[in-house]
């Protein structure tokens, strides 16, 4: 197997749209109804409407509120520099910053902001 798309279950589609089409950079032809699918070189993002999946699967679910720390959406950048001027443009374009560009034990440079709904984005390199 292999991973084809990653689906985040929102509260508010529109708001949560608009942040990864047009801060983060994911293309999409989300017309204001439904399902979200948001594309990217890598990897798909679907967005579902927490309301109606638990419609769809007729369960209800516990959701966490705030900052998320149960999941992380991984960007891997060119270099070490990358990661600190995307950290920057996203500081500037007012995203929480949860961790701020870090060279780590192991050999990466790594920062973490989140999403208007609290789920962590990574933004790392491996290479200097």
């Amino acid at each position: 197997m292999r991973i084809h798309c990653i689906g985040l279950f929102v509260n508010n589609m529109e708001i949560m749209v608009k942040f990864y089409r047009d801060i983060i950079g994911f293309k999409t032809n989300w017309n204001g109804e439904g399902n979200a699918d948001l594309e990217s070189d890598s990897c798909n993002l679907i967005m579902y409407g927490r309301k109606d999946f638990e419609k769809m699967v007729s369960k209800e679910f516990n959701y966490p509120k705030g900052l998320n720390g149960t999941m992380e959406i991984a960007f891997d950048l060119k270099e070490y520099e990358d990661v600190d001027k995307e950290y920057k443009r996203l500081m500037d374009l007012g995203v929480e910053s949860v961790f701020p560009p870090t060279t780590m034990p192991w050999g990466q440079r790594t920062c973490y902001v989140s999403d208007p709904e609290g789920n962590l984005l990574e933004i790392g390199s491996f290479r200097k």
